[in-house]
């Protein structure tokens, strides 16, 4: 487990941005249920450089250039809220475990699914630019 002096900074990026932490299995569980209406997307947030220079920053592009965004924006973090990454790997089988990653759901189904092997070489334009598409198509009514 990270000192939470260390992620705090990590975490802000994304809680600035809008993001609710799902820092317990529980509220993944509520959060990700299959009654959920809507669309949730979720990083899995990580201390890692591709977390820092790519995927933390690509989320923010796209949420900045988006014309249609998703109705719940999540987060847990890999190496601190164990529970709460447990749980969301179990939810998003047959994917394996990936850190940092992304996922939207849409009315309680995983419908686009970003591992870390999508997010590493690549820069923040092209993940923001990625996912303001995966947003428009899915997150469109």
């Amino acid at each position: 487990m990270y000192p939470e002096e260390l992620i705090a900074p990590m975490r802000a990026e994304l809680s600035n941005e809008g993001f609710e932490e799902f820092r317990t299995a529980d509220i993944v569980a509520e959060k990700l249920g299959p009654d959920q209406k809507g669309t949730t997307f979720v990083v899995v947030n990580s201390v890692c450089g591709c977390a820092a220079g790519a995927a933390r920053p690509g989320v923010k592009y796209a949420l900045d250039h988006a014309k249609v965004k998703p109705d719940v924006l999540g987060t847990v973090f890999a190496g601190n809220d164990r529970e709460a990454v447990e749980k969301f790997r179990e939810i998003v089988l047959p994917y394996p475990p990936s850190s940092p990653a992304m996922a939207l759901f849409k009315d309680g189904e995983l419908v686009h699914f970003i591992e870390r092997h999508h997010i590493e070489g690549r820069n923040a334009k092209m993940i923001g630019d990625h996912l303001v598409e995966v947003f428009e198509h899915f997150c469109a009514s």
